[in-house]
């Protein structure tokens, strides 16, 4: 079940069921309710049920970015990405559009891709931030094995990205590199 396109009301329900009931339809007698209170939670229901509060505390947490200037607080900025990538078993490329005020937009994994490497293709970097009329944008992918060294081709490609977006008047304000629950500033580094 792919829970990003549930409504928050449909997650909170899901996460607070019943172990033993996901799946029936039935109204659970008094007895059914204590049973599935005392059996031990089936490692499948259990990981689900991680899974729809991880989407939930990220919905939460990217609530209260939205708006207000992200840059005023990195900290928040980077604990959401190390939820949003840490656990992820290949590479995505994360674009935060950001207004004037570097309040943000609106935040978009824009390329999956496999363990080592992600396909980034500058074009579609432009449209994103043109279509949201963004200002600026932050930019962020994760490395699964938990290195937080910029590669080489991370250098190229933040310095592509950077001149592509200002050709449209967008800058690029940092390149986050989560890694585990740790996360790399390019800005703070000196590399942007």
């Amino acid at each position: 079940m792919n829970v990003t396109n549930l409504s928050n009301a449909e997650l909170a329900s899901e996460l607070l069921a019943p172990w033993a009931l996901q799946d029936t339809l039935a109204p659970p007698s008094c007895a059914t309710i204590s049973a599935s209170r005392s059996a031990a939670p089936d490692h499948a229901v259990l990981e689900h049920k991680l899974h729809i509060a991880r989407e939930l505390l990220l919905r939460n947490m990217q609530s209260k970015l939205i708006g207000s200037p992200v840059m005023d607080s990195p900290k928040a900025v980077k604990e959401w990405l190390c939820l949003y990538c840490a656990s992820l078993p290949h590479e995505v490329f994360l674009v935060l559009y950001l207004d004037a005020k570097h309040r943000l937009i609106e935040a978009e994994e824009l390329f999956r891709g496999t363990l080592t490497q992600t396909s980034v293709y500058p074009r579609e970097v432009v449209k994103g931030a043109l279509n949201r009329n963004a200002a600026c944008v932050v930019l962020a992918h994760n490395h699964p094995s938990g290195d937080l060294s910029p590669s080489r081709s991370d250098e190229l490609l933040t310095e592509t990205l950077k001149s592509s977006l200002m050709l449209v008047d967008v800058r690029v304000l940092d390149h986050f590199i989560v890694g585990g629950d740790q996360v790399m500033s390019f800005a703070e580094k000196g590399l942007l």
